[in-house]
């Protein structure tokens, strides 16, 4: 069964929304880490950096949020993609975690940061109810979770963009977030 490496209020929280969208069954390892439970070398033969999320399918370790969730989607979704539909979604990925992620939820970037990246999706959402067009994907995934961690961790007000807020509460009122991310609050 696959292993899901992960700590409290920890961005494993993504991993397990997705697995829970997929309905693949999963084994969640919650490590004590302010015990360091994720600085012991069992851990560490796993993510050798010490961090989480990272999982165990079978015979392989994987670690950073979203190389498993392109790994889960190849491996356990049911939706095979072009070349192109699968550039475009791993750039969502990609933006959610490398671009806009860091950019909001630093605090030095974040004041200039939050209004460009909120006007952008309240206007892309505006077009299209998912990141990708009319189908929920991993890449939704990645762009609600780091949008719904914006008023649970920072406590910004996102109702000047209400197209992003009304996409935040679908994200928010899906059965596998509860599951997951909506159960960590």
């Amino acid at each position: 069964m696959l292993k899901l490496y992960g700590g409290a209020r920890s961005r494993a929280a993504i991993v397990q929304w997705y697995l829970e969208e997929l309905g693949v069954p999963y084994e969640f390892v919650l490590l004590d880490m302010q015990a360091g439970e994720h600085r012991q070398p069992e851990f560490l033969a796993i993510n050798p950096i010490g961090k989480v999320p990272a999982i165990v399918d079978g015979d392989l370790p994987l670690w950073e949020t979203g190389a498993i969730l392109l790994y889960l989607a190849e491996k356990y979704g049911a939706t095979p993609l072009t070349v192109e539909q699968r550039a475009t979604l791993n750039q969502w990925i990609l933006y959610a975690n490398a671009t806009m992620g860091p950019d909001i939820f630093q605090e030095h970037t974040r004041e200039k940061a939050f209004p460009r990246h909120m006007t952008m999706l309240n206007q892309w959402f505006s077009q299209r109810p998912y990141v990708m067009g009319d189908e929920f994907t991993i890449a939704d995934v990645m762009v609600g979770s780091m949008l719904n961690y914006i008023p649970l961790m920072l406590q910004l007000d996102c109702s000047p963009y209400p197209v992003v807020a009304e996409y935040m509460q679908r994200m928010g009122d899906r059965s596998a977030y509860q599951r997951s991310i909506g159960g960590k609050k």
